[in-house]
């Protein structure tokens, strides 16, 4: 089912930003983050998330395009159930490179980088949750979607899932969100990349 992005409910909103029935582009505030305490120390719950409610059971994708140049320069999906137990994934610039980034939180975070394909100016990322576990895959065209992650992820009646966005070293990152759709989890095989 395809998402109107003006249906979302802002947490963070960022000053800069636009919807239609195509895109959301928005436009990064100052040292915007999501972080919980692991090796850093601090908590930072200022990065922009635009969600949208969902029960158990779902598979969310969205395309995500823009210049990621400066460290943490990030943008992805967000499924959140609260403040302590939320997972970000998406694109995040850091070692001087763009990587598929993956934050699993639940009390303190846990950060995973990999880079099956390079070009990240113009991907989808996709997340199922189902029955305690979030599948998280990657995709360059919308049609071969490789494993990102398999994690687990605490079962909830009620979740958040939308854009998300965060720039923790500047503001200014332009960030365009387009083909958001929500819909039941999918059921193929860990090993199906379609």
């Amino acid at each position: 089912m395809s998402i109107d992005f003006n249906a979302g409910k802002w947490l963070n909103e960022p000053a800069n930003w636009r919807a239609d029935e195509a895109a959301l582009t928005l436009t990064t505030d100052e040292k915007t983050d999501f972080w919980r305490e692991t090796h850093y120390g601090f908590i930072r719950d200022s990065g922009h998330f635009l969600a949208f409610p969902r029960a158990d059971g779902f598979t969310a994708q969205i395309r995500v395009q823009g210049e990621f140049r400066t460290l943490y320069d990030q943008a992805g999906l967000m499924v959140r159930i609260d403040e302590k137990r939320w997972v970000k994934t998406g694109v995040e610039f850091t070692d001087g490179e763009a990587f598929l980034s993956t934050v699993v939180t639940d009390g303190k975070s846990d950060w995973s980088v990999a880079q099956p394909f390079k070009e990240l100016e113009d991907f989808r990322i996709r997340v199922t949750v189902k029955n305690g576990a979030m599948r998280i895959q990657a995709s360059r065209d919308g049609s071969f979607w490789p494993l990102l992650r398999l994690a687990p992820f605490p079962a909830a009646m009620h979740y958040e899932v939308g854009p998300t966005a965060c720039t923790p070293e500047r503001s200014g990152l332009r960030v365009r969100f387009s083909e958001f759709s929500i819909g039941a989890a999918i059921t193929t095989g860990l090993h199906d990349l379609s």
